[in-house]
């Protein structure tokens, strides 16, 4: 069986796809995964054939429409989720006139894309084969098909389609406790495992040290223009705790934060590594860090950086294992108190603790494979 793998804009999505890509790939079948350019590394660093779908990052898309026009961003939930179906949907249009090409010489028998990852129904539906959708988070994104619909026009109608298609499968990642209210009813639970990049481990890696560990991070798309103040005031906001602070970040990032904050560790840290040995995770909200805080058991304090993030976050903190700050509210004395309470209350970690037996009780991508042989051979 040959499988395309489609992914889009951010390493984390890369990462949502790399265990059931490599699953397919243990079981003897070819695989190639498509990503925008800068995304390569993300794809080729976890040993998956890479394909270069288009030629931008993702601020290219976010910001500029199909014609060259600027992009104005929007206030609001639904708003924004629309927004944000519009840059996908554009990264989509470009990377599917690619996969036309590719697919002429290498035709897949399956096409898995990523939540948002717009290239892939249209590419499945262009060949004929099965379109699998695997979300790479647990985030609700309802409303984003509603801004890439009119984005997408031209490419559906040349497909003599009225509405993106729906997949073939659809699989989902959230545990059973933190079921979206409105949640596909056929969509079916897989385990969440990690697929970032890895570096050479070092002992204070996996050991847990003498003082409380907090990972703070702003997720792998970080950088100096959007993330290091963000997390040099947070950090500056958590020091007097006396915990130990380390701080996941992309290397040019990191060598900033080690500026201004001369003995934090910083760098490419890989999460699955790391966070099994914190005692909590104060993050942006992304998908692939909330996810992974949430398979170690590790309760959470979460400053959403953007309103699209919010459902799973305030899902996550009703149950007991997090709490959600608004970025206007994470003041200094806010985030002291969040961070002593969840350190202290035994309650967080017992309810994390739970959401990741659960996790860990959901098939794992590999109990995924026959079921994409079948349909790839219908």
């Amino acid at each position: 069986m040959r499988a395309l793998f489609i992914g889009a804009g951010s390493p984390a999505i890369v990462f949502g796809l790399v265990p059931l890509a490599n699953a397919l790939r243990s079981g003897g079948h070819e695989v190639f995964m498509a990503a925008n350019e800068p995304m390569m590394p993300s794809v080729s660093g976890n040993g998956i054939p890479a394909v270069s779908m288009a030629e931008h990052d993702i601020w290219h898309y976010v910001w500029t429409d199909r014609n060259g026009n600027p992009r104005t961003f929007v206030k609001g939930f639904e708003e924004e989720m629309r927004f944000t179906g519009g840059w996908f949907a554009h990264l989509g249009a470009e990377g599917y006139a690619t996969l036309r090409g590719f697919t002429g010489q290498w035709r897949p028998d399956i096409v898995v894309g990523g939540t948002m990852c717009y290239a892939a129904p249209l590419i499945a539906a262009r060949l004929g084969v099965p379109y699998v959708r695997v979300a790479w988070d647990s985030g609700d994104w309802r409303w984003t098909d509603e801004g890439a619909l009119p984005v997408l026009e031209p490419e559906l109608r040349e497909l003599g389609l009225d509405r993106i298609p729906e997949p073939d499968l659809r699989i989902e990642i959230y545990p059973p406790s933190l079921t979206p209210p409105d949640a596909f009813p056929d969509a079916q639970l897989m385990r969440w495992t990690p697929g970032n990049l890895q570096r050479k481990a070092e002992p204070w890696m996996y050991s847990r040290p003498e003082r409380p560990r907090v990972c703070l991070t702003a997720g792998s798309r970080a950088s100096r223009e959007r993330s290091l103040e963000f997390l040099r005031g947070l950090a500056e906001r958590i020091a007097p705790l006396d915990v130990e602070i380390v701080i996941p970040a992309p290397e040019e990032l990191a060598s900033e934060l080690r500026r201004v904050l001369p003995g934090v560790r910083t760098g490419w840290l890989p999460l699955d590594v790391v966070v099994p040995t914190c005692d909590l995770v104060v993050h942006h909200a992304g998908g692939a860090t909330t996810m992974t805080a949430m398979s170690a058991g590790v309760p959470q304090l979460v400053v959403s950086e953007t309103l699209a993030f919010l459902p799973p976050v305030r899902r996550l903190a009703d149950y007991g294992a997090a709490i959600s700050l608004a970025p206007d509210d994470a003041t200094d004395e806010a985030v002291a108190t969040a961070c002593r309470e969840l350190l202290s209350e035994p309650s967080y970690r017992e309810r994390a603790g739970a959401l990741a037996r659960e996790l860990a009780e959901l098939p794992p991508p590999s109990e995924f494979v026959p079921q994409l042989e079948k349909l790839a051979a219908r």
